[in-house]
């Protein structure tokens, strides 16, 4: 496989689950040929990125929920193909800022809780927790096992009497940071555990030397990245495919 041409094709896009892939951290690479690629489709997760020349056989092998066009002419070949199995909407990219973080406040945010939670760093028995229900499976389910996602993972947890109700965790790792995941079971939303266990996963990153990169799923995504220090960059295109949605 052409890896050096093939990385050529996402030159310049700020994408971790890209750098993921290329890295040969995690994830697929699917070129439409092997030898002088022209096109690849990356998959890591739930997502596909699209890059060099529009291939309708490509898209045509998309199998995950969320498929991300580098372009327009990348867009009309999703549409071109799925027609109706695909529902057009968009995320939000976050500015990737190394030193744009205020410890402090973090710190405040992680400490924020009253006592009937905890904040807690990610251990065996939570990354289990996580794993066995669908509202938080996707905190460290990219990890084959609990071993390979404390060598290269982390997350913070949100605990009230012992059981597990929110998280922020890494989605996916690539050298030199991760992709950040919060979930929140859904009786236990609008009371700040978001915010705590970002802010606590954050500092962690930080004090390993690891960049705890961000992206946003929708506008209340965008408004906690950016209470806890990130810069929004912009919006960008995705596609959704129905049979895939979760």
């Amino acid at each position: 496989m052409n890896l050096e041409k093939i990385a050529s094709f996402f030159e310049g896009w700020e994408e971790t689950m890209i750098w993921s892939c290329l890295q040969g951290c995690m994830g697929e690479i699917s070129p439409d040929d092997l030898e002088n690629p022209k096109a690849a489709m990356l998959t890591l997760g739930d997502f596909c990125f699209f890059g060099g020349e529009p291939s309708e056989t490509l898209v045509k092998q998309a199998a995950v929920f969320i498929l991300v066009p580098q372009n327009q002419d990348w867009a009309q070949a999703i549409e071109s193909v799925w027609q109706d199995g695909v529902t057009k909407g968009v995320r939000y990219a976050i500015q990737k800022e190394p030193d744009i973080f205020n410890l402090e406040k973090l710190s405040q945010y992680a400490h924020s809780l009253d006592r009937a939670y905890s904040v807690q760093l990610f251990d065996r028995g939570i990354y289990e927790a996580a794993l066995a229900e669908s509202w938080s499976k996707d905190l460290c389910s990219l990890f084959p096992n609990y071993e390979d996602f404390k060598s290269r993972g982390m997350g913070a947890a949100v605990l009230f009497q012992g059981q597990l109700v929110a998280g922020a965790s890494s989605y996916s790792a690539y050298h030199g940071g991760i992709e950040i995941e919060i979930d929140t079971k859904p009786e236990f939303r609008r009371k700040g555990l978001a915010t705590a266990c970002g802010a606590r996963l954050i500092l962690e990153c930080l004090a390993r030397g690891l960049y705890p990169s961000w992206d946003a799923h929708d506008l209340r995504s965008v408004m906690l990245a950016e209470k806890l220090g990130y810069h929004r960059d912009k919006p960008y295109p995705v596609y959704f495919l129905k049979n895939k949605e979760n």
